[in-house]
């Protein structure tokens, strides 16, 4: 086939299928306009008007924005123009003792009066518009001082609004988070409550250009019900204001908003005081152990003291480093001691044990060579039982000390079961002060009443610590 036949044949399929997209578009048009017969419209082939796209006058035209210098205040070079302020908090989103600050989400809102923005309306309805026109226009230099960090929230565009009333009133808000510091006291901790501040002042403008005040007094500022931390309480808002002083620019209106917040302290019950306790209860167990038990009690001692070690130093990471005491470190430290000087009460223990043994080691030593029966010339004789293998009974024991020795018969080839040993006080004053003497050296020579005192004493002092300090304190 030639090739001008298939061009030609080309082209008219080309043609062809034109014809059938215009003949699908027409009867597409007559199927909407059945449609809108069906609702009350005109069947006719007219083309419908928009009317929603009709002109309009231009934003910029009806409030004269081009007419005029909004670089400057209203009433420029005449009176402080006045500002209304009032503040609605959305949210308290954190308190950081660390870094001493807390985080809040909140609508800032201004009022004020600009005659330039006065437009002529039969309805006297105002216009809002968004974020645009703002930076058209002049508006209060509000900033947060002392603050560390903040934005305007721009989801899905920012979340500023401007609403122009006919006689020129304008109200101005904006959705902000501010991060600000807050000037904390630890003392207390963590039976404390912190009092926090935010201020809002003019940047640029003195008291003599621009007064700043709550619009509605104490009601200038409100609160959602449900805000709520997991550490705090929150247990005021209020309001306040002042005048700051800046010695190089002048005198500045100054907006505070103060809350106070109270901490939860069972959040600390459990994770401090309660295990410090323990670990402290625990320490005591010891004084009914064994004193020869030494693996057991020193291996108790240690645990306790390096748990205690633990949770202070858990405690302390998670807060500043203040240079002053706070309460909790007082009742961690408190317990500390405890359990240290249960450690040290067997450590006494166990040197008073070891020299009593080797005392008595030495006496039994000296009661083997002293094995035969002794008689003293004195008037006054007493009689000890001794054992056949040589031992003896501790309180006798200690009465050996000045006598003499005197001659006695030999031993029987018959190993006794028992020997008569003849003893005679030196005097009767010496007997006296040895007695004497041995009383008041009665608890070093007793280790088993070192551990009985202490079993009382410990949990008494530590509940009397406790009733001290928590009736201090709460």
């Amino acid at each position: 086939m030639p090739y001008y036949i298939k061009f030609l044949f080309l082209i008219f399929c080309l043609i062809l299928i034109g014809e059938c997209r215009k003949h699908k578009s027409r009867k597409r048009r007559w199927s909407g306009a059945v449609e809108s017969h069906k609702h009350g419209a005109p069947l006719t082939g007219k083309k419908i008007v928009d009317n929603t796209k009709s002109h309009k006058v231009k934003t910029d035209h009806l409030l004269r924005v081009d007419d005029h210098d909004f670089t400057m205040r209203p009433a420029f070079a005449g009176p402080a123009v006045p500002v209304g302020v009032d503040v609605q908090v959305e949210s308290l989103d954190s308190i950081s003792e660390v870094d001493m600050d807390f985080t809040m989400t909140l609508y800032l809102r201004h009022y004020w009066k600009d005659e330039r923005l006065s437009f002529p309306s039969t309805t006297n309805k105002s216009m809002t518009f968004d974020g645009r026109l703002v930076k058209k226009i002049w508006v209060p230099d509000v900033f947060f001082v002392h603050s560390k960090r903040s934005f305007i929230h721009d989801t899905t565009t920012e979340n500023i609004m401007l609403r122009v009333f006919p006689d020129g009133h304008v109200l101005y808000s904006l959705r902000v988070t501010v991060t600000a510091a807050c000037n904390m006291d630890f003392s207390r901790f963590p039976l404390d409550s912190q009092t926090c501040t935010l201020e809002l002042e003019s940047y640029a403008y003195t008291d003599e250009d621009l007064m700043l005040y709550w619009k509605s007094g104490d009601e200038s500022l409100s609160t959602d019900d449900r805000i709520s931390l997991s550490q705090f309480l929150i247990q005021k808002f209020h309001t306040t204001s002042r005048l700051a002083f800046y010695s190089s620019t002048g005198w500045y209106n100054r907006l505070y908003i103060n809350f106070t917040l109270r901490r939860h302290i069972f959040f600390f019950l459990l994770q401090t005081y309660f295990p410090a306790t323990l670990m402290v209860m625990l320490s005591w167990v010891s004084f009914w152990i064994d004193r020869r038990a030494v693996p057991a009690r020193v291996s108790l001692g240690i645990t306790t003291v390096l748990t205690m070690s633990t949770i202070i130093t858990g405690v302390n990471a998670s807060m500043p480093r203040v240079s002053y005491i706070k309460a909790v470190d007082i009742y961690l430290w408190v317990s500390f001691v405890f359990v240290f000087l249960s450690v040290l009460e067997y450590a006494a223990v166990n040197y008073l044990t070891t020299v009593r043994d080797g005392k008595d080691r030495k006496l039994r030593e000296k009661a083997r060579e002293q094995s035969l029966p002794c008689t003293c010339g004195m008037s006054h004789t007493g009689t000890v039982m001794v054992d056949g293998d040589g031992t003896y009974s501790e309180a006798d024991t200690n009465s050996l000390a000045g006598y003499t020795r005197a001659d006695a018969p030999e031993d029987t080839p018959e190993k006794q079961e028992h020997m008569v040993v003849h003893l005679s006080l030196d005097n009767e004053s010496t007997g006296t002060k040895k007695k004497a003497r041995f009383r008041s050296f009665s608890l070093m020579q007793n280790t088993h009443a070192i551990d009985t005192y202490s079993r009382m004493i410990f949990p008494g002092s530590y509940i009397i610590f406790n009733l001290i300090y928590w009736s201090a304190y709460c």
